[in-house]
């Protein structure tokens, strides 16, 4: 059974737009699969999330998913509130409040900020705000997680670390997973399956099955030379993310 079936005919910001930020965009997703989500800047990734997510239903097409599916979100900023602790900023989460209060102690720990419980996001780094967030998606064991380049920004070792801490859990639980990025190493590292998106208006011109053993790291052999496997086969599809990424390490 698959865990998504999206059929996306057409997405656009503003009525009688003439470029749609979404068309023709379908495909499906397993249970329990780790997809990534790759293509330059303004595709249209971080809309088919809110989609997906049922926060935009201002669309032509279908999504379909299991009534009542438990989905849990990380966007590209933690959205933590502000006047809360990082332990009740992931009991806000719980389904039904108050829920399981130790569950939300428990991955925080787990995600080695038991000295941070009653700590208030100004006084959290960035990382650690990352982890927050990411114990927040993860507190109701979602059926379906979604996640919205939630490490950019961050240096290379924080967010390898949190890479790492993803994949545990989600090893564990083994949720339904859609990952944006627009980092080819980071979706080579961490996916089963990429797809490739056009830039806008977004739609897959490319859907890549990953077969590379696990654990993998970004800067890894076996990343790097599936990388250039990828860029010899399709240089002119990747080029472009190709420049933003190293723009990025530039900056």
């Amino acid at each position: 059974m698959n865990a998504l079936d999206i059929a996306i005919a057409a997405k656009t910001y503003r009525k009688n737009s003439d470029t749609p930020a979404l068309a023709n965009l379908a495909f499906t997703v397993p249970s329990g699969q780790f997809l990534c989500i790759i293509g330059p800047s303004g595709c249209g990734k971080t809309t088919l999330l809110s989609i997906v997510a049922g926060l935009d239903r201002d669309f032509v097409g279908t999504v379909g998913r299991a009534d009542q599916t438990r989905i849990g979100f990380v966007f590209q900023t933690p959205r933590l509130m502000p006047w809360l602790s990082a332990r009740d900023n992931v009991r806000l989460a719980l389904d039904p409040p108050p829920g399981n209060e130790g569950r939300a102690e428990a991955l925080l720990r787990e995600m080695n900020l038991g000295n941070q419980l009653d700590s208030y996001p100004g006084h959290l780094s960035g990382g650690q705000q990352r982890r927050v967030a990411l114990a927040r998606a993860f507190v109701n064991d979602p059926q379906l997680l979604l996640l919205d380049e939630p490490f950019t920004s961050l240096d290379a070792p924080t967010a390898q670390q949190l890479r790492d801490l993803l994949l545990a859990l989600w090893l564990r639980q083994r949720p339904t997973v859609v990952f944006v990025t627009h980092d080819l190493r980071e979706a080579l590292s961490l996916g089963d399956r990429i797809l490739f998106l056009s830039a806008a208006p977004g739609r897959v011109v490319l859907d890549l099955p990953v077969e590379l053993a696990r654990p993998r790291s970004p800067d890894g052999p076996a990343v790097e030379a599936a990388r250039k496997r990828l860029l010899d086969l399709y240089p002119d599809l990747l080029s472009g993310l190709d420049k933003q990424r190293n723009a990025e390490d530039a900056a």
